[in-house]
């Protein structure tokens, strides 16, 4: 059985799902290995493939990491494979939507750090839990969660371990709107579709120009906007002339 299955939508948008539904999706060395071959994909589709959701199938994004597999010896390619995995998510050229149901506990709430947005459902259930077993961060948590949303929020939850739900992710900045969970995925759909029916020329451009941003100051981001940003798309002048976007 695929650990990862994707789905690919006449609108564009590429969903990714985790499938490991008896193991709560469980982070196996096995499934990233799954998840990287699609997301290496994906980010050459850049013609096809306009947004991406990644999703959990049954009632959990994912419980985590999996120490099981770890424990029984399932090794990643390399020492880092999962770390760089998120990265390669982070920079996937398309935007990315975590749709969050269920569990999402340290490793899992940082694969969805590396995506740009996050729908939850009511039952999420969102943690870090690394103080829990005494382990520290190596997957981004330390440097993606203060960004997402603010220093001593991302303190209290990292030195806490609590657990907060869909509606408090929103209220925190965490994600961007909580939905019942019967309507998870066509939240997340509906969004990626909004998207979509804008330029995908501007959205890479948005998507690496606001991400170039936080690696740098003020001034130099907005030097850099100006100067070395991918300018305009192939199609702007048509769009403008058919009166796409007439407010602006």
């Amino acid at each position: 059985m695929a650990l990862i299955t994707r789905q690919d939508l006449a609108s564009g948008i590429a969903v990714i799902s985790l499938n490991r539904p008896e193991a709560l999706n469980a982070l196996s060395p096995n499934l990233f290995v799954e998840l990287r071959r699609e997301i290496d994909q994906i980010s050459t589709a850049l013609d096809t493939i306009g947004c991406v959701i990644l999703r959990g199938e049954g009632r959990s994004f994912s419980a985590g990491n999996d120490l099981k597999a770890i424990q029984a010896g399932e090794r990643p390619p390399t020492p880092h494979f999962q770390a760089e995995t998120l990265d390669a998510i982070e920079r996937l050229p398309q935007p990315v939507i975590a749709a969050v149901q269920g569990h999402c506990y340290t490793g899992s709430l940082e694969l969805a750090l590396a995506c740009d947005l996050m729908i939850t459902g009511e039952s999420a259930k969102i943690a870090d839990t690394h103080g829990k077993w005494g382990m520290s961060p190596t997957w981004g948590m330390s440097q993606r969660l203060p960004r997402r949303i603010g220093l001593i929020r991302a303190k209290e939850l990292m030195f806490s371990g609590r657990t907060i739900d869909g509606h408090e992710a929103v209220q925190i900045g965490l994600a961007n709107q909580c939905v019942p969970d019967e309507r998870l995925l066509n939240a997340a759909i509906a969004m990626a579709e909004s998207f979509c029916q804008n330029s995908w020329h501007t959205l890479r451009a948005d998507k690496s120009l606001i991400n170039m941003g936080q690696n740098k100051t003020l001034f130099s981001g907005l030097i850099e906007e100006r100067d070395n940003g991918p300018g305009v798309a192939a199609d702007m002048a048509d769009r403008i002339k058919s009166g796409f976007g007439k407010s602006g």
